[in-house]
């Protein structure tokens, strides 16, 4: 018998307000939008229908339905073993973006208008898809994994909405951010980052094994990442830190070709340490953009160089 039913607040508050996904998962209008994730839900002890989120698969058709209810999306996948992002979180990045765009455009320009470009757009192709479908963007997403590219053009071939407003170019320097995708005579809006959290697969595992204990109750020693994850996509030499570092001071060179560049920032003890760098390039403005999602406050840092 399941507990007595779980009273659940209207909306998740801490989500941006034009958050598509503030309300909890609908799983019977997810359904009807896509049958097949039908086989995955079932009653938790509150009797309340969820999914198992520890299991890839159910992950993966959750994705595939929010996408088609709430953006169109009809055909989205990714091979196997890559990230399979959290949608309301990675809405909230474009929504507070639109903001920042918007507070600064002293020239009336249209949202519809903008260009952004995403630095490491991952097999998923996620910031494109709902900055395309919530706002008309368009996208430059680059990577430097062809398999991810080769993935995320498959979405974008399957999906009309996206093929004239979504393209993609492969980094063929790692150390590189915006040299060889920013073009002679480009200008983007805005660029955006989601920057590898950890600075080594040891480091990424032992994360996972903690946050599967805590989730779990108990001590967890094998790691089965619920949102898969490549190395690229995963660590950097020298961690977020480092990357970030290194992405900011490449920047400089880029100062007239983009308006505002952006990254999350997913430790607050790195901010410090991203300001001290951000001061030595010395960009006109730097803005801190505080996100909350679940139990977990996140941040971009924005930085011009206007």
């Amino acid at each position: 018998m399941p507990k007595d039913k779980k009273v659940h607040p209207t909306v998740k508050s801490v989500l941006h307000p034009r958050n598509k996904h503030r309300e909890r998962y609908d799983f019977e209008t997810l359904t009807e939008s896509l049958p097949a994730l039908r086989n995955f839900v079932l009653i938790n002890k509150y009797g309340d229908e969820t999914i198992d989120f520890f299991d890839p698969k159910a992950v993966l058709m959750l994705n595939k339905a929010l996408l088609k209810h709430f953006y169109k999306i009809d055909n989205w996948d990714i091979p196997e073993n890559y990230l399979c992002p959290p949608i309301p979180g990675r809405a909230d990045y474009i929504h507070y973006i639109a903001d920042l765009l918007s507070d600064s455009d002293k020239n009336g320009k249209s949202q519809k208008q903008t260009k952004c470009l995403d630095i490491g757009v991952g097999a998923n192709c996620i910031y494109p898809i709902i900055g395309a479908m919530e706002y008309g963007w368009s996208f430059v997403g680059s990577d430097i994994d062809p398999e991810a590219i080769d993935a995320a053009q498959k979405t974008i071939n399957n999906n009309s909405a996206l093929k004239s407003n979504v393209f993609l170019r492969l980094q063929t320097n790692k150390k590189n951010f915006f040299t060889g995708i920013i073009q002679e005579g480009e200008f983007y809006d805005v660029s955006i980052c989601n920057p590898p959290f950890h600075a080594s697969a040891k480091e990424a595992q032992a994360s996972s094994l903690r946050k599967l204990s805590n989730l779990k109750g108990q001590k967890v020693t094998k790691a089965t990442l619920n949102f898969g994850g490549q190395s690229n996509e995963l660590w950097y030499e020298g961690g977020e830190l480092k990357f970030l570092n290194d992405m900011i001071y490449e920047s400089r060179r880029f100062g007239k070709q983009c308006r505002w560049f952006t990254s999350l920032v997913s430790k607050e003890a790195n901010l410090p340490f991203v300001y001290k760098t951000l001061d030595a390039v010395q960009p006109k403005i730097i803005k801190t953009i505080e996100m909350g999602q679940g139990n977990k406050i996140s941040r971009i840092v924005a930085w011009s160089f206007e």
